[in-house]
């Protein structure tokens, strides 16, 4: 096929693709066989075959493919010039009218640093192994600063492993100042703050202890501590404000139908699996098992395959109750949103996987949330042999991680009680569920407020004279501090 048609291809090309590339050396045909990444009608991402040998191809189609390719290409040079490890780029082109290519030595069985570091992840804070992966990161960045670059769109996923050596790809991030010389200071702070603003907040205390890893690669400038932090905060509040745009609209991390006659949003990974649900939403809940029915909720575990899963339905109880929700968000899309929250911010809840709105002149009725299921034991149970005595120190540990997290982000539950609070084996945390009331404050005044109603509904589970109650009255931190201004 022709490299145009692929603008017409969609999200899911039939595969192989066979497309015909001419360059120097002649025409030959590109196999793809696996794709990578796409963002339909404009960039293909895949593995492939080209002249006997394995490459990774970027094609780049759609009315901004010149501007794309050129960007892509001189990224690519820049990082060949002034980069040690980076794939070498093989061959690439551009037709006017038809699109451009780019075709790089594949890297096979490469580990990237965030596969790296999600098998870390649950360590300790700053285990030695964790500290081994970001070592590796910070000198790599480091490196690219000393030689004017820097990667706009930075993450861990874009340096790789192999064959014993740190690779860093996608030159269409890669941006230049003066090639050759250190990055400006003020570069490097922003660049920084990308960078440490995707790790989770509670390794901000160590951000110091980790720059000395940049330092020894480039030490040209002196950061300051403080600034960076800021920069770091600026970056983590863009993120999550990106983010929640995201979970509302068809892009590649969600599909999304809304109009006048419904809403769906699914994660795009789980949107095939999970079509039987969806076209059956009410009978699978209904034959599933029933944890909760009748009056505004119905909740169910639903076994999809030998996957089990929850589905919350939001129900309209009368006229009278419709009339007071059918105006606005539902319960299922504000649950779907704090839940996508939590995620972003590495607070522990099931994976919201979809939610869906009935709709007439988009006028609201029924509403549904699926997630996937939390197996563990909610906290009134887990702690149910502990009332006179200690439970395990690392449940108790993981307690003060999800109040201090709570504090850190400003966000109330709304409805704190024990059977809403769940131990996530797999994890070794607690995890949040029935996220209905949740909220993340601006005001510290008014999250001051609601902090001490989660604070005093959570420890209302237990009797007051208990040793368990005691216990965890002492070590939940207490309501912060409001001053005048907040």
């Amino acid at each position: 096929m022709k490299l145009a048609r692929l603008s017409q291809a969609g999200r899911a090309p039939v595969l192989p693709m066979r497309i015909e590339l001419t360059d120097a050396a002649g025409s030959a045909e590109l196999i793809v066989q696996r794709l990578l990444r796409v963002l339909p009608g404009q960039r293909y991402v895949g593995v492939a075959q080209w002249r006997g040998r394995q490459v990774l191809a970027k094609l780049l189609v759609g009315p901004k493919a010149a501007r794309h390719f050129r960007r892509e290409r001189d990224g690519a040079q820049l990082l060949a010039e002034q980069v040690a490890h980076t794939p070498q780029l093989l061959a690439d082109g551009m037709r006017e009218g038809e699109g451009g290519w780019l075709l790089f030595d594949y890297l096979d069985g490469a580990e990237s640093l965030w596969d790296a570091w999600r098998k870390v992840a649950g360590q300790p804070l700053l285990s030695a192994a964790q500290q081994a992966v970001l070592a590796q990161a910070l000198t790599s960045i480091a490196q690219m600063h000393a030689k004017g670059l820097w990667q706009a769109d930075l993450h861990l996923d874009n340096l790789l492993h192999h064959a014993g050596e740190l690779f860093i790809i996608d030159g269409g991030g890669v941006q230049v100042e003066t090639a050759g010389k250190p990055l400006s200071r003020a570069r490097v702070l922003e660049n920084l703050g990308v960078f440490f603003a995707q790790l989770p907040a509670e390794l901000a205390p160590f951000i110091e202890e980790l720059l000395v890893h940049y330092l020894l690669a480039n030490g040209e400038h002196a950061l300051p501590l403080e600034a960076l932090l800021g920069e770091v905060e600026r970056v983590r509040k863009w993120r999550l404000r990106d983010y929640l745009r995201k979970i509302s609209r068809d892009c590649s991390l969600f599909a999304a139908k809304i109009g006048a006659f419904g809403l769906r949003v699914v994660r795009r990974d789980d949107e095939t699996d999970l079509q039987p649900l969806l076209a059956n939403l009410d009978a699978l809940t209904e034959q599933g098992h029933v944890y909760k029915t009748g009056g505004a909720a119905t909740v169910a575990r639903v076994e999809l395959g030998e996957r089990p899963l929850v589905v919350k339905r939001y129900n309209v109880k009368s006229f009278a109750h419709w009339l007071k929700r059918f105006w606005r968000p539902s319960r299922a899309w504000h649950s779907w949103v704090e839940a996508n929250r939590l995620q972003l911010l590495g607070i522990a809840t099931p994976q919201p996987l979809a939610v869906v709105e009935r709709r007439w002149c988009w006028l609201r009725g029924r509403a549904y949330l699926i997630t996937e299921y939390c197996s563990g034991q909610d906290i009134i149970a887990r702690f149910q042999a502990y009332h006179d005595s200690s439970p395990p120190e690392s449940d108790l540990q993981a307690l003060d991680h999800l109040f201090a997290a709570l504090l850190r982000e400003r966000i109330s539950h709304g409805d704190f009680k024990g059977h809403n609070l769940f131990w996530d084996d797999h994890l070794a945390r607690w995890s949040l569920i029935d996220l209905d009331a949740m909220q993340q404050h601006t005001s510290a005044r008014r999250f001051a407020k609601a902090y001490a109603r989660d604070r005093a509904r959570f420890l209302r589970n237990w009797p007051a004279d208990t040793r368990l109650f005691k216990l965890l009255n002492q070590r939940i931190p207490l309501t912060p501090a409001v001053g005048p201004a907040d």
